[in-house]
């Protein structure tokens, strides 16, 4: 029985309790056992690869430690405290590298993400715009460079407060990351400026992927209902067209950027005007007035059957510039409906669709816009009003979509030409 002056051992912690049972073990085994043992256990526990003298060596230097430790504390220390205490000491313990490196890589994607947006920063935008253009030069590929920018975000502030505008800059960067492929990148480089790397990407593809993205930013403002009518402007630069040196892309892609704001919005103002005046008011006329101009005739609905002379239907619009907004555009034809955004046409490409479900059948895809799709049969063939598709197109992931049949046409060749309506 102890004294009753005698204070109690301490009780063991069930690593300790581990270790002790694991020394008496190690004191039973021969020396070849013990070293093929401690040489698993220190590469579980250390991520070291010693051979087995090594590991006999490293288990007897802790003991001798435990031993000296002990001695100059005057009580027992624990054969834990003495293996970290070696192991410390000659540079082996590499469970702390370990078991850091998650918040390492935090902290790297912190410094390269803007923590409103979620969409990398500035900083990484310079880095990886000289990367991808390397990347272009070696390969002789094309890159495409869109700079955005929020027109008259600045009153969101204003009239909603910055949370409101906040909301609106999520907003934007939720349409950029679903608008892109794996491989483009999207970047917030300013208050409400954003940009857009796009790999692999021809002039015609980055100006119809921004038009895009464009429309499906202002479908996801009428949520946030918002008072003032804000809108996303664009400016495409590609490479090697319009320069082979990341200062003069962005140059371009800038002055493309306030070009169009500029021309847009301008003549957006006079509309509104115009728009405002009581229909029974005279119109406004210059102190020299010009010849009068008749009106263009307004768009009439889809008619679902063939133009009266139907030679060869238009399969894709006259390509647009980075100013093509400021053209005025022909008149609407009888047979389609107004387009939203320029259709672009994919020739040169392998973009293709997969018509109907089960037995698919295969056709080329001539041009797309954000209204509908042109596609061409091989042979002859005869489309239902309204099927589904897959296409697959380069400016945009695999899309699974419902088409409505607008006009048909087979050609001398023997294909067959249609023209479809996207159905939400």
């Amino acid at each position: 029985m102890p004294s009753s002056g005698a204070s109690p051992a301490p009780r063991l912690s069930t690593e300790d309790s581990y270790l002790e049972l694991l020394a008496d073990t190690l004191e039973s085994l021969d020396l070849p056992a013990r070293g093929q043992f401690l040489q698993r256990y220190f590469r579980t526990i250390s991520r070291l690869d010693l051979r087995e003298s090594q590991c006999l060596q490293l288990w007897e230097e802790m003991l001798q430690r435990r031993r000296e430790m002990s001695e100059r504390l005057g009580r027992p220390v624990s054969l834990k405290t003495s293996l970290m205490d070696v192991l410390s000491s000659g540079n082996l313990l590499h469970v702390p590298v370990v078991l850091e490196y998650d918040e390492l890589k935090r902290l790297q994607l912190n410094a390269v993400t803007d923590p409103l947006t979620g969409l990398y920063n500035r900083r990484l935008f310079s880095e990886s715009l000289e990367k991808e253009l390397t990347r272009a030069r070696r390969y002789g590929q094309q890159l495409s460079l869109v700079i955005l920018d929020l027109h008259r975000f600045k009153e969101v502030n204003d009239k909603h407060g910055h949370p409101r505008g906040d909301e609106v800059l999520r907003a934007a960067a939720d349409t950029l990351k679903k608008s892109l492929r794996t491989y483009d990148s999207a970047f917030r480089i300013g208050g409400d400026e954003f940009a857009l790397i796009l790999p692999q990407t021809d002039a015609a593809q980055g100006l119809a992927l921004s038009r895009r993205v464009e429309s499906v930013f202002a479908d996801a403002l009428q949520q946030l209902q918002l008072s003032v009518a804000v809108s996303m402007d664009h400016g495409v630069a590609t490479y090697p067209h319009d320069g082979e040196q990341t200062e003069s892309l962005v140059r371009i892609a800038d002055e493309r950027l306030y070009r169009l704001k500029h021309t847009n919005h301008n003549r957006g103002a006079g509309a509104a005007a115009i728009a405002d005046r009581p229909e029974t008011r005279e119109p406004l006329r210059t102190a020299a007035p010009a010849e009068k101009t008749p009106a263009a005739p307004r768009p009439t609905p889809i008619e679902f059957k063939k133009p009266a002379e139907p030679a060869e239907p238009a399969v894709a619009a006259p390509m647009a510039t980075a100013d093509a907004s400021a053209q005025t555009m022909p008149p609407v034809p009888p047979y389609a409906q107004q387009r939203k955004a320029e259709r672009v046409s994919m020739a040169g490409t392998n973009a293709y669709a997969l018509i109907g479900e089960g037995d698919q059948r295969r056709a080329r895809v001539l041009d797309l816009g954000f209204g509908g799709v042109a596609l061409e049969f091989e042979s002859e063939e005869e489309l239902p009003t309204s099927t589904l598709a897959v296409l697959h197109v380069p400016i945009l992931p695999p899309v699974r979509v419902n088409l409505r049949t607008v006009w048909s046409h087979h050609t001398s060749e023997g294909s067959t030409r249609v023209g479809c309506c996207f159905v939400s």
